[in-house]
């Protein structure tokens, strides 16, 4: 009996198609590596019977490298980078020992079949797996096939099925394409991040130094968030004025007219506008128009919109939704993630991939209903030729998934009916009013049909007051005509979303590339992501990115990469020589690096303005969580934590002191906490320096120590100190300070408020129970035997601070004027806070809980 041996590019993803083909009927074992297993069973191919092993890679097996000396950064002129240096494949894991691992498994078998991502990389590995496995095959005789390429686009049992009853064949030139592209990343970067490194290493302090890379794609990606940042920087407002108008259509009810001019630049003029406008009483209609209009449901979707709206409106980075999309795709939920395809192909089962969702309790109705009625044909996209839109394969739960794997999914399936379902329809009503020589305007929108937005709610027409009828020629009394001033704002710094959106329009990387790229200008240290996922570049990316424009703009400018990419896809289409391709690049970047090498001063200025070292002064004082090495701390206002390791600086809370709290460690990012203290009889708190300037979590804002954490199990956290509700402010929560023993002090996280409380006591523990009259959380107190306050020699209690007449007596109040609701009278005995878990702001939901079968997605989009 022949053997077929089948290899995939994950072990998860060998498992499934394992099982489908099959049918469950197989048995399994690790292989050598341990990493990787292998599913055996019996049936046929090509006729006759055959026994089929299914094993998996995981990832690339091989990596491109410099031969010897060529890795070492101190023997090698980097200029030799470019065409001197021998490259060679190496393993991309040695520990995994893929090859051999390959080879043990592929010896003696008779044909393989290929089940690698059918990507341009899938096709790479393939050629990785055929050079390992190969040479041990059994020969073939007279000519016979022996190599088959399976294409599919979802793990699911038909597409399973049908890629292996059309099986094909490898792509060499995708491959070659691959090789080509590695090769020219490898040689660029390394050459170029050699000699910036090499030449500004330890000149200057407070520059990372440990590695200043350049990328042919990482840095006019970069380019394109300082270009953002330097029209900010260059913008200068200027005034303008506008003329708003009134007018009553009843006794009760007005509308606000805008400006037909919109707005003028010239103070006089526009006074000159409200002076002959203010004369008028009555606004005359010049012209109505009543038109039905549509809102357009979306495209079908790729790779690009889903990583766009998943940083946009999910607040996942590129990176993190790529990697969350391809576990759902390896676990058989979604279609293959990486598509650039927008356009349904004829025969693709519409019908079949929206019953899926029939029953799920979010959106069971549409999709039934759809069903019933008939489902709209997606609008017609772009067809790149290579994989079917991402489309939800079977349905799941959110108890099934949970976190951002059900948020991706979710939106992935509403996206989906969406497709397929009708156009929003509206009702759009104008109205143009004269007031004297000037026009203005008032529009309102009316739903008629809410289609599409039906199950995408955030894309729904906003709701507008609707508008009077009226025809031409009636009059209202007009209201008011005031001038408003107001000046033109920059633009703000570049979202994920816009980036991915400028990358994809300049052809920089490819669907599947750009995450990494965004990617590595963070973990560079070139931007941070700022809130609402923008991203700022720091004073190394700017100075970088200037100089690079100093010296020889290509290297920062879109252009150049995008021709690089087209003759890479040529190479892909067969269109083009991969050694020619090489070649002509390898000898533009060449000379390019020779002249930036001898222009590099002009770069070193700009450095030398930028950057120094910090001043000699502060102390070490905490580890960063980073790192792990000691930040200093510098006391000259403003008070700040700065770790030269990674070059990053943290602000502290001012106006008090700074120490080091027991050397405890923040369980989200392993910095060391500091306690910030505003004297003995003040307020004291401990934080983390990482969390105090990036807030962990979306009900916190910087600015927040542990004592306004809501981290659900941290000891040091609201949620495990905090007993009730501020007697003083309304926002506010009193939380117990650990630290301030055997002189205990309850301190509000909001404002001044200072409660003072069992002195000589050696332990004070909030309790997980709560008072039932105003649910403040109760305290567990342990006094000295010898100074106990309890009666009876008692030395334990547990009460509520605010309730129990033993603690009543023990607490002395600080900087308040009033005292707890439940003690001067106030509205309702249980208006308690209880602990401050999971608060939100008064009227916002609880974005967790879905309401009316409206899961959390609709809240991450409004």
């Amino acid at each position: 009996m022949k053997t077929v041996l089948m290899v995939a590019e994950k072990p998860s993803l060998a498992q499934s198609i394992a099982k489908i083909l099959s049918r469950g009927s197989l048995s399994s074992h690790k292989g050598l590596n341990g990493a990787c297993s292998v599913h055996e069973y019996t049936g046929t191919f090509a006729g006759q019977p055959v026994r089929f092993k299914m094993t998996s890679v995981c990832g690339h097996v091989m990596t491109l490298d410099f031969l010897g000396k060529y890795n070492k950064w101190d023997k090698v002129d980097p200029a030799e980078l470019f065409s001197q240096a021998p490259t060679e494949k190496k393993e991309a894991n040695p520990k995994l020992n893929m090859v051999k691992f390959l080879q043990v498994e592929g010896r003696g078998c008779d044909y393989i079949v290929l089940w690698l991502d059918c990507d341009k990389e899938g096709e790479n590995i393939c050629f990785e797996v055929l050079d390992a496995v190969l040479p041990v095959m059994n020969k073939a005789y007279g000519g016979e096939k022996t190599v088959f390429r399976a294409r599919f686009s979802s793990i699911t049992d038909t597409d399973i099925c049908n890629a292996m009853a059309c099986l094909g064949e490898p792509d060499h030139n995708e491959a070659l394409s691959v090789d080509a592209r590695q090769e020219l990343d490898l040689r660029i970067g390394c050459a170029f991040t050699r000699f910036q490194t090499k030449y500004f290493q330890g000149k200057y302090g407070d520059l990372d130094s440990s590695l200043i890379s350049f990328g042919p794609c990482q840095t006019p990606t970069l380019g394109f968030c300082v270009e953002r940042h330097d029209k900010i920087q260059s913008f200068k407002p200027e005034t303008y004025w506008v003329l708003q108008a009134k007018v009553n259509t009843d006794k009760d009810r007005s509308l606000l007219l805008d400006w037909d001019r919109v707005r003028v630049f010239d103070r006089e003029i526009a006074q000159m506008f409200l002076n002959m406008t203010k004369l008028e009483k009555e606004a005359q209609v010049e012209a109505t128009s009543r038109k039905e209009k549509a809102k357009q449901r979306p495209l079908a979707l790729n790779t690009v919109e889903m990583l766009r709206v998943a940083s946009s409106s999910l607040g996942m980075g590129p990176q993190h939704a790529m990697q969350t999309a391809e576990r759902l795709y390896t676990q058989g939920y979604i279609s293959y993630p990486r598509t650039e395809t927008t356009h349904y192909p004829e025969n693709f089962d519409l019908k079949g991939s929206l019953r899926q969702q029939a029953n799920h309790p979010y959106w069971a109705d549409t999709v039934k209903r759809l069903l019933a009625e008939g489902i709209n044909r997606p609008r017609k996209g772009h067809d790149a030729g290579d994989h079917p839109p991402i489309t939800p394969m079977k349905s799941a739960t959110e108890a099934e998934l949970g976190g951002d794997a059900w948020r991706l999914y979710e939106y992935i399936t509403r996206h989906f009916i969406a497709t397929v379902s009708h156009d929003c329809k509206y009702l759009q009503s104008t109205i143009s009013f004269r007031i004297g020589p000037e026009l203005f305007t008032c529009s309102g929108k009316t739903v008629l049909s809410p289609g599409f937005t039906e199950i995408m709610p955030w894309q729904s027409v906003p709701l507008e007051e609707s508008l009077p009828t009226c025809q031409r020629g009636d009059t209202f009394p007009v209201g008011e005509v005031k001038m408003l001033e107001k000046q033109t704002s920059p633009p703000d710094y570049l979202t994920e979303a816009e980036l991915i959106t400028l990358m994809e329009k300049h052809g920089i990387g490819t669907d599947a590339s750009i995450p990494v790229h965004i990617n590595n200008i963070c973990q560079r240290n070139y931007v941070t992501v700022e809130s609402g996922r923008r991203l700022k570049p720091t004073n190394l990316g700017i100075v970088l990115v200037h100089g690079y424009y100093k010296i020889d703009a290509e290297l920062v400018l879109p252009t150049i990469r995008s021709a690089v990419e087209k003759q890479l896809n040529l190479i892909a289409q067969g269109k083009a020589d991969y050694r020619q391709v090489l070649g002509h690049t390898l000898d533009v970047f060449k000379r390019k690096f020779h002249y930036f090498v001898d222009s590099i001063a002009g770069m070193d200025e700009l450095m030398e303005v930028s950057f120094s070292p910090l001043a000699a002064t502060g102390k070490p004082l905490s580890r960063c969580g980073k790192c792990h090495r000691f930040m200093k701390y510098i006391q000259a206002k403003p008070s700040r934590l700065h770790c030269s390791h990674c070059d990053e600086t943290y602000t502290l809370p001012q106006n008090g002191t700074i120490k080091l709290y027991k050397e405890l460690r923040c369980p989200l990012d392993d910095f060391e906490l500091v306690l910030w203290s505003s004297g003995s009889r003040g307020k004291s708190y401990p934080l983390c320096p990482y969390c105090y300037n990036h807030p962990p979590f979306r009900d916190m804002k910087k600015g927040m120590g542990c004592n306004e954490c809501t981290h659900p199990s941290c000891q040091h956290s609201l949620s495990m100190l905090g007993i009730g509700q501020c007697v003083e402010c309304e926002s506010g929560v009193l939380v117990l300070d650990p630290t301030s023993g055997p002189k205990w002090k309850v301190a509000c996280n909001k404002c001044s408020v200072v409660a003072h409380c069992f002195e000589n006591a050696h332990r004070v523990r909030v309790s997980a129970d709560t008072c039932s009259v105003c649910e403040a959380a109760l305290l567990d107190v342990d006094f000295n035997k010898a100074k106990s306050p309890l009666p009876g020699d008692e030395t334990q209690h547990m009460g509520c601070v605010f309730c129990d007449p033993v603690f009543q007596e023990l607490v002395e109040l600080k900087h308040a004027a009033s005292c707890h609701p439940m003690h001067r009278g106030g509205p309702g005995r249980r208006q308690g806070r209880g602990r401050g878990r999971a608060r939100r702001p008064p009227g916002k939901p609880n974005p967790r809980r879905p309401k009316d079968k409206m899961s959390a997605l609709a809240a991450y989009f409004v």
